[in-house]
């Protein structure tokens, strides 16, 4: 398979430089058959005055990454890159992809010396100083690119940065691709089972995650907001509910007094007032607002759906109530309907 000449050998560097470091596992960890495993990369965080990516791994793939994880990592963002990148290397060369090159960031995937506007100063791949979901390439004062550097008053050197990271996305270990059986030797099978670029680097190299560094990702991720499709939607539901509103106060001015009185009755059984009813229907369209503006969607969602659907219920009732006629059995015996404006007559009378 062609590959980028530079771009390999720059691979092949951090590779070396990659073992000189001492492995956080041992043989009793280690894991041979990576078939059920799973990688689920959350965000790119700034840890211990390190780049770093925060990724957990999952024992079930098929569980899609909503299980619990076996643990949280982090890895520093050169190494995670590189692994990812090989992966997608491997992936391409088993889709038989002839022609997969590096990005042009894997140049950087080692510190790198670089002259911007007659400055100099060394590049390193790393994340972006505003969206932790972003990489982006930094600059350094020194060669070892430990001290970072400001370039136009940010770290990042403005470069575009054609490769990233799939986050929040539960990704397998294992990635399998249709094949004929003369396309295969006997150890296909097994070399993918065992050969996991990406599980197995970070599984080699992983620091555990604690609290704290939790945090710092969760610290630095924006709450989701509504998006366009929410919106329409909130509105259609809000839309919805006022109508019925609207449809009750016209159906509550024609009810009949019985009515009236039987429904008066059945809330003063309850130990409440009509008072109460409007107060507790208000504070709960208060409370739905506030959920709302706070981006809080599951809870916004439960309370609208549950308002509408007592407005439906309440509108449908008196419905109901104002299709039925009273009747009364005349001296002929015949049934005969008693319209509501004689009642109202018979009250204007007396």
């Amino acid at each position: 398979m062609t590959r980028s000449r530079n771009a390999k050998t720059l691979i092949s560097l951090l590779a070396l430089l990659s073992s000189s470091i001492p492995a956080s596992t041992n043989a009793e960890d280690a894991i041979q058959y990576w078939t059920n495993y799973a990688i689920y990369p959350q965000r790119c965080i700034n840890y211990n005055d390190n780049d770093q990516i925060m990724y957990s791994m999952f024992e079930q793939s098929s569980n899609h990454c909503t299980d619990t994880p076996i643990g949280t990592y982090v890895a520093s963002v050169p190494t995670f890159a590189n692994a990812y990148l090989e992966q997608a290397a491997d992936n391409a060369a088993d889709a038989g992809q002839d022609d997969y090159e590096y990005p042009a960031m894997a140049d950087y995937l080692v510190c790198t010396y670089k002259q911007i506007n007659g400055g100099d100063y060394y590049l390193q791949l790393g994340c972006n100083d505003e969206d932790t979901s972003l990489l982006a390439v930094n600059t350094y004062s020194d060669a070892q690119c430990t001290e970072p550097s400001s370039l136009n008053g940010y770290d990042d050197a403005n470069l575009e940065v054609d490769f990233s990271i799939s986050f929040n996305k539960c990704t397998s270990c294992v990635f399998w691709t249709d094949k004929n059986d003369d396309e295969i030797d006997d150890q296909y099978y097994a070399n993918k089972q065992t050969n996991a670029p990406l599980c197995s680097s970070m599984w080699d190299y992983k620091e555990e995650c604690n609290g704290k560094c939790q945090m710092t990702g969760k610290g630095t991720t924006e709450r989701e907001g509504w998006n366009k499709a929410d919106k329409v939607l909130l509105s259609i539901l809000s839309l919805f509910g006022f109508g019925m509103l609207l449809a009750i106060m016209k159906k509550r001015q024609k009810m009949s007094n019985k009515d009236a009185l039987l429904e008066q009755a059945a809330i003063s059984a309850a130990g409440l007032q009509q008072s109460h009813i409007l107060g507790m229907f208000f504070l709960l369209i208060l409370i739905i607002t506030m959920f709302a503006l706070l981006g809080l969607k599951k809870i916004t969602w439960a309370l609208l759906l549950m308002l509408n659907i007592v407005l439906f219920s309440y509108l449908m009732k008196l419905t109901v109530d104002g299709s039925v006629k009273e009747t009364v059995i005349g001296p002929d015996g015949k049934i005969v309907e008693k319209e509501e404006s004689d009642d109202e007559d018979d009250d204007d009378d007396e």
